[in-house]
């Protein structure tokens, strides 16, 4: 792996698993209840789409497994469109999205 790559998949990893840790025990209420876990979440999921932005194109070819397109998309969601960020969308993506992700980026960077 490229280290360029390598940094920017450990980036995604590190933020994913801190977003699941966040949530790790948490209620829909009390995400709903919490305006910094909801700002948070908001920014990990900004920075995981942003270090996914600078994977290289051959990488992410290589590894179809990964919803990049999907990933960056919520980064551009986030900073661009601000105002009009979903927190059921928020909530969905780090509760049922990440984990999944977190899976997946682990057996990249730490191949069998």
């Amino acid at each position: 792996m490229p280290k360029d790559d390598a940094v920017y998949v450990g980036h995604m990893l590190d933020m994913a698993d801190k977003a699941v840790g966040k949530i790790s025990g948490k209620s829909r209420a009390q995400f709903d209840a919490d305006e910094n876990l909801r700002l948070a979440l908001a920014h990990l999921l900004q920075i995981i789409g942003e270090a996914a932005r600078r994977v290289s194109s051959e990488f992410q070819e290589g590894h179809p497994n990964v919803p990049w397109r999907a990933i960056v998309g919520m980064r551009n969601k986030v900073v661009h469109d601000y105002l009009n960020v979903d927190e059921d969308i928020v909530w969905d993506t780090v509760v049922r999205e990440l984990p999944p992700l977190v899976t997946e980026l682990k057996r990249i960077v730490q191949p069998e």
